[in-house]
C-alpha cells in the first residue's frame, strides 16, 4: 500500500519503490555464491578420442545410402545394390571371409536421419559388431 504524504493542500501518494530490501537480498546472494564457488570441484569427463583402435580392420564394408533411399554395399571396389531386408545377410556373408572387418555407413547429407537409423538397427539386430558412420571433414 503506498504511503501517504501531507504537503500543504492535500494528501498525495508516493509512487517510489523501496530498493533497500532488494539490495540487501542481492548482497546476501552474492556472498553465498562467493563462499560456495571455490568449494565446487569441476568434474572430469572421459571422452573417447579418434585413432585409439587396437588394430586396423582387415576389411571395410561400406553401406552407401543414396538420395533416393537406394542402398548399395561396397566390398573391395565391388558394388552391390540391396534392399533393407537383404543388408544383414549380405554383410554377414561378406564378413565371413575376414575375421576383423568393420562396417561403415555413408549417407547423403540430404537423406532422412530415420533411414540411417533403420540401417544401423538392422545391422545391430543381425549381430554386426563394428558399425560406424562416415563423415566428410570440413577444410
Amino acid at each position: 500500500m503506498p504511503a501517504l504524504v501531507s504537503r500543504g493542500r492535500g494528501r498525495r501518494t508516493i509512487n517510489e519503490i523501496n530498493m533497500v530490501p532488494f539490495i540487501d537480498v542481492m548482497l546476501v546472494l552474492l556472498i553465498i555464491f562467493m563462499v560456495t564457488a571455490p568449494l565446487i570441484t569441476p568434474s572430469m569427463i572421459d571422452l573417447p578420442s579418434v585413432g585409439k583402435a587396437a588394430k586396423q580392420p582387415d576389411q571395410v564394408i561400406q553401406i552407401v545410402l543414396g538420395k533416393d533411399d537406394s542402398i548399395a554395399m561396397k566390398v573391395q571396389d565391388k558394388s552391390t545394390s540391396l534392399g533393407l531386408k537383404d543388408i544383414a545377410g549380405a554383410v554377414k556373408q561378406a564378413q565371413s571371409g575376414a575375421a576383423n572387418s568393420a562396417v561403415v555407413i555413408s549417407a547423403d547429407k540430404n537423406i532422412k536421419y530415420e533411414s540411417v537409423v533403420k540401417v544401423m538397427d538392422t545391422l545391430q539386430r543381425a549381430g554386426v559388431q563394428r558399425v560406424g558412420l562416415s563423415v566428410q571433414l570440413a577444410n
